[in-house]
């Protein structure tokens, strides 16, 4: 991985933090991450006429890959439903990036140097140990962990599909602003269909949605770039310090406490990264 695609990685990591410290606080999660997916379509549609049209062979990757995000936006409602977002975004996100590892070694023939394997495990460790220790004192309910970990699993699918679906186009950028016209729609559908009476009220809330939205479009953009550049493993990991940005906004601004546990874990997530960089 070459510096510049560290550093790109590591920016979309902190936008990532940013965006999900916007909604932290926001009572209606569904409402919240539903505006943003509708956002997120309203502005990749706008910017279907600079990008042309995906060739055949991709649209089946582009209907997958918005499938995938829809279920992963409704796992992680679920999750949050059963559990705190201090516990449960740790353990959803920290699952995926050894699955995709594993998956892009076995499927893809895609291989890791030691280091790199080194620096997933440790930020993987670390992310479970900021997940089950670093947040507040009660135990994960195990409807929690079931949601959690059915989200890892829809982030480890779409990682994959995106990856392969955006080294497969002609153009990343074309793949990336289809596959969220179609997530758009996917969630809005979702949220007509459950919620009848609130479609006006989540035009009102477009304006935040917005800001999210192109935070959010803006880091997964540069992490599908990324993985055409390096291997699916050592991005998927890497982009998981957004945990590390989430924990210093948590306390900087939100006043959050940092307990010894939640810095021994961000002490084993920045290990990680150290390690990924010496490879």
């Amino acid at each position: 991985m070459s510096n510049t695609v560290f550093l790109v990685v590591l920016f979309a990591a902190f936008m990532h933090a940013a965006w999900n410290a916007i909604i932290k606080d926001r009572g209606d999660r569904f409402f919240s991450i539903s505006t943003l997916g509708v956002a997120q379509g309203v502005i990749t549609l706008c910017l279907t006429p600079f990008v042309g049209v995906p060739e055949k062979a991709i649209w089946g990757w582009i209907l997958a890959s918005s499938a995938l995000h829809t279920g992963y936006k409704l796992f992680l409602i679920l999750a949050y439903s059963a559990g705190d977002l201090g516990q449960v975004y740790p353990l959803a996100r920290g699952s995926a990036p050894l699955l995709s590892s594993l998956i892009a070694l076995v499927f893809l023939h895609e291989s890791l140097g030691p280091f790199v394997w080194a620096g997933v495990v440790t930020l993987c460790a670390g992310i479970a140990l900021m997940s089950f220790k670093g947040g507040i004192a009660r135990a994960l309910d195990k409807s929690a962990v079931f949601w959690a970990l059915g989200t890892s699993l829809f982030i480890t699918g779409y990682t994959i599909v995106d990856a392969v679906g955006a080294r497969a186009a002609q153009s990343a950028a074309t793949y990336i602003v289809w596959m969220f016209v179609f997530d758009g729609l996917a969630i809005a559908l979702v949220y007509a269909g459950v919620r009848r009476g609130r479609v006006v009220a989540a035009l009102r809330e477009l304006p935040i949605g917005i800001l999210t939205a192109t935070l959010s479009l803006g880091a997964y953009w540069l992490i599908i770039w990324a993985m055409t550049q390096a291997p699916i493993g050592a991005v998927a990991a890497l982009r998981e310090a957004s945990i590390l940005f989430a924990l210093a906004i948590s306390v900087i601004f939100l006043k959050e406490k940092a307990s010894g546990w939640r810095i021994a874990s961000a002490a084993m997530i920045l290990a990680g990264v150290a390690l990924m960089r010496i490879a």
